[in-house]
């Protein structure tokens, strides 16, 4: 049977099969509920979203027989769908490419509308596909999604589209299966010969960046998880263990406390409190905060089992700073290895020494270690996180041109990039702080 796609603007698809659970809680229907219940997506946002179903076409779907073609409805079986948004503008994307545009704009081609297929406001690796129970990425689950992105492209006249934050394993099948930077030049010099005039298909551009993450892992010890946080420290080296304790010493030294909270303890008045920091944030840079407090009262009502807020107290027991992180439960037969906390959502009330490593960073990894979990993914940005035990990761985004004539620029920019970014992964991995029993070995494709 043949794979297809459809065009939904709505998530009307989402009764018609039943799903895997998607690899991160930012995939989760609930999660995306959220964002569109509270008007962080849609067509005021500037996240104008279309939904890309894959479908798998039995062969008398086509059949003019009338039997055939009453069956035809229901032999059209959901594999995997695609979310994809029509946007003019780059915020909450965490990968830029406004020299792009900018370069769009100096030869007068409009560079907007785009496309962007990624979690709104979430710099978090995960599946940007939702698949069906029993099919498995591949191949042609991926060629069909992206005839279906050309055809909105078409459609709307977009420049570009750009799958941002996708797996190592997404990226490793479009670039396998799919024409790249190295093909299109030497298409375009076939062309200028005038050996051949076949028209070029475009290419996938692949770019990757750097996150760093925490590994719950003792090297010495088998790569068994860690104990407490104590067991934690004396892997790093004695200099970079005194720094970590004496930033909490000093977090106490100001009178502060911290706490944790879990799913359905954390109460509406802390809710408050979170949102109120979280807006500082934004407030102390002149911007307002993408996300509601309703968006967050959603998340608290839908996936309460996925949420842990950290909290700082003051000495007259006040709320200062709250941290929001979801979290894999670990028992989750798709991510039982993988099983990661997430940073997401911050803010203080005022400026304390040390607090934002103690909330963000530290509080995080005392709660990996409590709860079996893999990982911690702190959020991009950041070489404060290295010297902290966390460890530099590749990101990976793919990219499509649709202007032939901007094609072989951005890819030779691409794969610069790469290469740029492989020499800085390099440097960050020597600048570890562990000691040299739990320095882990450089993988040049991680």
């Amino acid at each position: 049977m043949s794979l297809e796609y459809a065009l939904i603007n709505d998530t009307s698809w989402q009764s018609r099969t039943d799903w895997q659970t998607p690899d991160t809680p930012f995939m989760s229907f609930a999660f995306w509920q959220a964002l569109s219940d509270t008007g962080a997506i849609g067509e005021q946002a500037g996240w104008l979203p279309i939904f890309i179903l894959v479908h798998r076409v039995a062969d008398y779907a086509n059949s003019t027989d009338s039997v055939a073609d009453s069956a035809a409805d229901t032999a059209m079986q959901p594999v995997a769908v695609m979310p994809v948004f029509i946007k003019g503008h780059h915020r909450g994307e965490f990968v830029f490419d406004h020299a792009w545009a900018e370069a769009y704009a100096r030869y007068g081609i409009d560079y907007y509308p785009r496309l962007v297929t990624s979690v709104p406001y979430t710099p978090i690796t995960g599946q940007r596909l939702w698949l069906a129970k029993g099919e498995t990425l591949n191949e042609d689950i991926l060629k069909t999604a992206i005839a279906g992105i050309d055809d909105i492209a078409q459609q709307v006249g977009a420049s570009s589209w750009h799958g941002l934050f996708i797996t190592p394993e997404l990226a490793s099948i479009a670039t396998t299966s799919m024409p790249t930077e190295v093909d299109i030049e030497r298409a375009i010099a076939v062309q200028e010969s005038g050996i051949e005039s076949t028209p070029i298909e475009m290419p996938i551009l692949e770019r990757q960046g750097c996150q760093f993450l925490w590994q719950n892992k003792d090297l010495v010890n088998d790569s068994q998880p860690f104990a407490d946080f104590d067991a934690f420290l004396m892997t790093l080296k004695a200099k970079k263990r005194k720094t970590i304790r004496a930033e909490r010493r000093k977090v106490a030294e100001q009178g502060i406390t911290c706490q944790r909270k879990c799913g359905d303890d954390i109460s509406d008045e802390d809710w408050k409190a979170f949102y109120h920091c979280y807006v500082m944030t934004y407030a102390v840079r002149g911007q307002q905060p993408y996300l509601t407090m309703d968006f967050f009262m959603a998340l608290a009502a839908s996936m309460s089992e996925h949420i842990m807020l950290a909290q700082a107290l003051d000495v007259s027991g006040e709320i200062i700073a709250s941290s929001l992180f979801l979290y894999d439960k670990p028992d989750s037969d798709n991510v039982s290895d993988t099983a990661t906390l997430y940073g997401r959502y911050w803010g203080a009330l005022g400026e304390y020494d040390s607090l934002h490593f103690e909330l963000c960073y530290y509080q995080g990894i005392e709660f990996a270690i409590e709860q079996g979990l893999v990982s911690f993914d702190p959020g991009t940005q950041g070489e404060h996180k290295l010297v902290r035990g966390f460890i530099p990761t590749t990101t990976h985004s793919l990219h499509r041109i649709y202007d032939p004539r901007f094609v072989p620029a951005i890819g030779k920019f691409c794969a610069e990039d790469r290469m740029h970014m492989a020499q800085y992964r390099q440097q960050a991995h020597e600048a570890l702080p562990f000691n040299e029993d739990n320095t882990p070995p450089f993988d040049t494709h991680r």
